[in-house]
């Protein structure tokens, strides 16, 4: 059986080096055959109550018009907090199943539950969702399937037991098993209902941001960058798990939103990707006091697919080759230009070029092309062709440079580049 020990591509905006060693964490290293595109592909949700349901839907699913090539690739995510107690056992059980099958991505699995992120052909992605599902303690799972149109959207398969499902600080103490711990969960159209009324209220009081309600982005700055709702606040730096966000009264910083808010009397709605990064803060801000937190369930994504983009400016930041999806990914009837920005956008700060400031004109991050710094940015045309795709002009007098990418080309590994 092959190694699982992979480049994991989550952490994009870390400015570590990469090295030789199999075990190094670097960003976005593309599978051989992937070059990236836009990506006009939808994707289903399916909440699902009984196996016999998710049985039928897959099955559905499978036979769809949409995607009628077992051999066609897709990307799959779900996650599902819930005792595991043995979860290294339960990790030999997965990796069994996964001999003999083409499935690249993220599997974590803690005593917490379980969160998977991967692509494969399509019959044995949805082989492996099934037989996830077998299992009661997963039958139940919220399941979004999107379509991968250049084969694998992750470079390798990283299946394995970790403490925390979620990377961020003092976090594997917290009660997430118990449901009361965490936000309520709004399906789309009750979201879409709270977010109008939040911005209705902003206009009418002409005020920037409603003191009753808070409406709290908790994704990394780079995500931001490329999309949000309109009204969502976020703290002013790149990852949001480095905030003070409901951890120490000590710790609040004058970039937190929730500085100075009504614990008892103040709404906060929280939104992330798929939903597993709200699930977490809003335990830690449970244990500080808050009693009014609301989560969107199943993330900006199922978002998408339920109600369009009412509420969303530009693009959806993944975690995967694909980087930034439309809106018209999950909703074919939402129409917008390919990865650019949208006239009259309502956030003047949205989607600036990282070295100039000016904005840019595709919604799309490049890695710096020093190997050693290859941090993840914006960055508009004169400033990639000034800085021949470097960061900053330090950047450029680097020992490992990689020649300018253009178009969506991502960088591959550094042997590729050595005698440039």
């Amino acid at each position: 059986m092959s190694s699982f020990t992979v480049l994991n591509v989550a952490k994009p905006f870390l400015r570590e080096p990469i090295t030789s060693s199999p075990n190094i964490v670097t960003a976005f290293v593309p599978h051989p055959k992937i070059v990236a595109t836009s990506f006009n592909t939808r994707k289903r949700v399916f909440p699902l109550s009984c196996w016999k349901c998710n049985e039928n839907l897959l099955s559905s699913y499978a036979c769809s018009n949409e995607i009628d090539d077992e051999e066609e690739f897709i990307v799959v995510n779900f996650y599902r907090f819930v005792f595991i107690k043995d979860p290294e056992e339960e990790v030999s059980k997965h990796l069994s199943f996964m001999e003999g099958r083409d499935i690249h991505g993220r599997i974590y699995l803690s005593k917490q539950g379980i969160n998977a992120q991967y692509s494969g052909p399509k019959k044995d992605s949805l082989a492996y969702v099934k037989w996830v599902r077998e299992d009661c303690r997963f039958s139940g799972v919220l399941v979004q399937i999107s379509s991968a149109s250049n084969g694998h959207a992750f470079p390798r398969l990283k299946l394995r037991y970790k403490p925390s499902l979620v990377q961020a600080r003092g976090i594997s103490h917290l009660p997430l098993l118990d449901p009361l711990m965490r936000a309520a969960p709004l399906a789309p159209s009750e979201w879409r209902k709270k977010l109008e009324a939040v911005n209705n209220t902003n206009k009418s009081s002409h005020e920037k941001f409603n003191p009753s309600c808070i409406l709290l982005d908790v994704r990394n700055g780079y995500e931001w960058d490329v999309g949000h709702f309109q009204g969502a606040q976020r703290p002013d730096v790149d990852c949001f798990r480095a905030t003070s966000f409901g951890q120490s009264e000590s710790e609040m910083i004058a970039s937190d939103p929730l500085v100075a808010v009504d614990k008892d009397r103040t709404d906060i709605l929280m939104y992330c990707t798929g939903g597993i990064r709200c699930d977490v803060y809003s335990a830690i801000l449970r244990k500080q006091g808050f009693r009014r937190l609301y989560t969107l369930k199943g993330g900006v994504s199922h978002y998408l697919e339920s109600e369009g983009s009412v509420g969303w400016v530009g693009n959806l930041f993944v975690f995967d080759a694909r980087l930034s999806l439309l809106p018209s990914t999950y909703d074919p009837a939402v129409e917008i230009e390919a990865s650019t920005i949208p006239e009259g956008s309502l956030d003047d700060s949205f989607a600036k070029c990282y070295i100039c400031g000016s904005q840019v004109s595709e919604l799309r991050h490049r890695n710096c092309a020093n190997l050693d710094c290859n941090l993840l940015f914006l960055c508009c045309a004169g400033c990639v062709k000034h800085l021949r795709g470097c960061c900053s002009i330090q950047c450029t007098s680097a020992r490992r440079l990689r020649p300018v990418l253009t178009g969506h080309q991502r960088y591959q590994k550094w042997h590729n580049y050595r005698d440039f």
